[in-house]
């Protein structure tokens, strides 16, 4: 009860907090609390100035604050005479002045909705300079009792109590240099420079004045004689073409001193610096206005809370008599077969008991594993499943299916301190493991997810699950849903939130794909959103999307080149197996492509399917999808074909899973999580304010924009008649089978399916069905074909 309070307790303090975190972040409040700080620093600023000429005579009258009779000479009347009197004469004395003006700066920054960055540094230096003021004006003019303030004086005879007048002088010069240095980064160097720069001014100023002086003195012209024409002979060197003329008048400085040499100085211009920045123009636009925030649309977007889950009681009780039976029969059967045992650990789970054994030496392995059926017979239990030996152990391991198995709810995984706390990019609280601990994995780092299991076995429980925990733990702005659902009832409840969390192809109505040829495009359109983010991660010089969204983050990518946040997609596919047998091969190419390239983008896979064949799960398939996660099924080799091994043949169903993330493979109780509980967390997150729309992924036309409209001859691929004798020849009317026979890509393959159609040699699009082909042969082709020409 205890715990439960505190916990409730938590909960009531977190919720009270996101609502004042609401209330000043509301525009509205900013608005109002922005314009009464600047008015109130205008009414702090005018009752200051006012009290500096009147303090003498209002003192005298505060102690009558309520009394009508007794007025005061502030301009602010008693209230501005009060907080005068308060903030001055028993404040900071004149320093106090700083106050209107850090509360006018507040106050502008929030009504026009600035940064508060430089405000909380402004406000730092402020208080510090008025606690230095007013201490230094105390100790310099003692007698004035309105320059300092009482905070002043009470602070210098504190202060010269301890460290005298001389040690009181020297630290508060060392204050003053200290702030000099670091607000104005002030150095030796840069005073020097100063210096020298105004002295070279100054002598500079000084042979100016000397050179108007020397231009002052008398100036007689004198006429230069001609000279009688003398032929030059060619030999001589030749008049410089500087020369000045005969009849030119030259100037000459006549002194009364004998002429000397004239000293001639040089003008030096000063070196002039670049003025350089401490940091890059990302870093100081991090600086002014913070990280870019991707949540900042839905900055009051809560998540679901825990109460949203239903509590089951999930204390597991251990059967005492229960483990000593189940190890009495299994030390038995082995004896039976000469088979010793050195010591035995049970480990009591959700659903299945561990017992580990060590064998004697000398036993092979391989012995005991054959005794699976015996051991299962013995205990009179189904899901009996050996694991010989344990990964990592010296054991060998004998799972046991519990007589009164325990729930696993969801809320007691979500609720975890381990998923509480996960840094994973992408967290997924599946279940329990056996030793009854939260099982979370990453699903950026699986990257993909492939789960098969028989109906009813907990498979869509499982999808609910997974869902349920990236709604928990990532903001609508982190990641983005795209649910493909052939059955249409099993994901339908998650289209309340379609405009925080999903993503849709442009012009559909439903978030929700249902139809297949939707789910074509959608993949196609994945593909296409693959590729352009590719493109995006090249321009950035990144590897991968954390990378980029880190660098785009810190303002070090410019939206103009086509930058943007990147959300995490994750691809949900509740039945694969219905998919393959309507579309084939146009549905497994794009995910086999998003599979192999589509993880360093952030675009993850979860594809689940009920009937785990190798013509659903093809080896394309399963080599790109490391990570399985495996439900009861009926056969060895259904569970060979997602595992590579058996075990998903022996699981007792309900939730009973297996998984394998590569070599490791960890059996777990899913975490159940019910549809009303699936409908309130949608419920809570949809009556929520939400984008416009939802993510929109970029439009891909397939072949269902085919038309029956003329298209001009002129303008057909250079390949269309190839494609006709292809068409005709196989008597099959489809896009993929032009891809494989001339070796196009879908989107040339899909526009000379709409040429072939304006032509009138296949017929229109009939969904997962192949065009009907309306000429007979290929003397029929030639034929139309010729006509249309002539």
């Amino acid at each position: 009860m205890a715990k439960k309070a505190k916990t409730t307790n938590k909960t009531t303090d977190k919720q009270r907090f996101q609502k004042i975190k609401s209330f000043f972040g509301n525009r509205q409040t900013q608005t109002i609390l922005g314009a009464f700080l600047v008015l109130f620093s205008i009414f702090l600023l005018s009752s200051f100035i006012s009290y500096l000429f009147n303090w003498q005579q209002d003192q005298s009258q505060l102690d009558s604050f309520t009394d009508k009779k007794v007025t005061v000479n502030n301009l602010l009347g008693k209230i501005g005479a009060s907080l005068s009197h308060l903030s001055i004469y028993k404040g900071f004395g004149i320093a106090a002045m700083y106050i209107p003006i850090l509360l006018f700066f507040t106050g502008i920054s929030i009504f026009l909705k600035g940064t508060l960055i430089k405000v909380r540094k402004f406000w730092g230096w402020g208080l510090l300079g008025m606690v230095w003021i007013s201490i230094s004006l105390a100790f310099f003019a003692n007698k004035n009792a309105l320059l300092a303030g009482v905070v002043g004086f009470e602070l210098n005879s504190y202060l010269q109590q301890f460290l005298g007048k001389t040690g009181l002088i020297l630290s508060l010069l060392f204050l003053l240099i200290t702030y000099l240095v670091i607000r104005f980064k002030l150095t030796p160097e840069m005073v020097h420079s100063a210096v020298k720069s105004n002295k070279t001014a100054l002598e500079d100023n000084e042979i100016n004045n000397d050179k108007k002086e020397e231009h002052s003195e008398e100036i007689i012209p004198v006429i230069s004689v001609p000279q009688p024409t003398v032929d030059i002979p060619l030999t001589k060197k030749p008049t410089p073409i500087f020369e000045k003329p005969d009849n030119e008048l030259d100037f000459k400085i006549i002194n009364s001193e004998e002429p000397k040499e004239e000293n001639i100085t040089i003008d030096v211009d000063n070196i002039v610096e670049e003025n350089q920045v401490d940091e890059n123009l990302s870093d100081q636009l991090v600086k002014d206005f913070g990280e870019f925030d991707p949540t900042l649309e839905l900055g009051n977007y809560k998540f679901p809370t825990l109460n949203l889950l239903r509590d089951y009681n999930e204390s597991i009780s251990v059967d005492q008599e229960e483990l000593e039976a189940n190890k009495n029969r299994i030390v038995e059967t082995l004896n039976n077969y000469n088979i010793g045992i050195d010591r035995i650990k049970a480990t009591v789970g959700p659903t299945v008991t561990l017992y580990e054994i060590v064998p004697e030496a000398g036993v092979r392995i391989s012995k005991i594993k054959n005794l699976e059926d015996d051991i299962a017979l013995s205990l009179s239990a189904m899901g009996i499943r050996i694991i010989a030996p344990i990964p990592g152990k010296g054991t060998i391991g004998i799972e046991v299916p519990n007589k009164k198995p325990t729930m696993v709810s969801m809320k007691s995984v979500i609720s975890s301190i381990k998923f509480q706390n996960s840094e994973m990019e992408l967290p997924i609280a599946l279940g329990k493991t056996i030793s009854n601990e939260t099982f979370v994995v990453d699903l950026a780092k699986m990257p993909h997810l492939l789960m098969a299991g028989a109906t009813g076995q907990g498979k869509s429980v499982g999808l609910n699950a997974v869902l349920t925990s990236l709604l928990y733990k990532k903001h609508p702005a982190e990641v983005k849903f795209v649910l493909v659902d052939p059955k249409k009832v099993e994901l339908t409840l998650f289209n309340k939130i379609e405009r925080h969390y999903l993503a849709k192809l442009p012009d559909t109505d439903e978030a929700i794909i249902t139809d297949t040829t939707k789910v074509i495009n959608t993949l196609n359109s994945l593909c296409i959103e693959m590729d352009a983010r590719y493109d995006l991660l090249k321009s950035a010089m990144v590897r991968n999307i954390k990378e980029y969204n880190v660098k785009f983050k810190a303002r070090k990518l410019n939206p103009e080149n086509g930058h943007k946040f990147l959300p995490y997609i994750v691809l949900v596919i509740d039945e694969f197996a219905d998919l393959i047998m309507t579309a084939g091969k146009e549905v497994e190419t794009p995910i086999a492509r998003l599979a192999q390239l589509a993880r360093a983008i952030g675009i993850h896979l979860i594809v689940a399917t009920q009937r785990p064949s190798v013509n659903v799960i093809t080896g394309i398939i399963k080599a790109n999808f490391p990570a399985r996660a495996a439900f009861r099924v009926t056969s060895k080799i259904d569970s060979r074909t997602i595992l590579d091994t058996s075990g998903a043949d022996q699981l007792i169903g309900k939730g009973d899973m297996l998984f394998s993330a590569g070599n490791d493979l960890i059996r777990l109780q899913c975490a159940f999580v019910d549809t009303p509980e699936v409908e309130k967390i949608t419920d809570f997150i949809g009556s929520q304010r939400a984008y416009p729309d939802a993510h929109m992924l970029p439009e891909y036309s397939g072949e269902e924009i085919g038309t029956s409209l003329d298209i001009d001859i002129s303008e057909r691929d250079a390949l269309f008649r190839d494609a006709a004798l292809v068409i005709v020849h196989a008597q099959q009317g489809s896009a993929s089978l032009l891809q494989r026979k001339l070796k196009l890509g879908y989107n040339r393959a899909g526009r000379l399916i709409d040429q072939l159609e304006a032509a009138g040699i296949v017929g229109p699009f009939e969904g997962s069905k192949a065009r009907q082909v309306l000429v007979a042969d290929e003397a029929a082709l030639n034929f139309l074909l010729n006509n249309e020409e002539n």
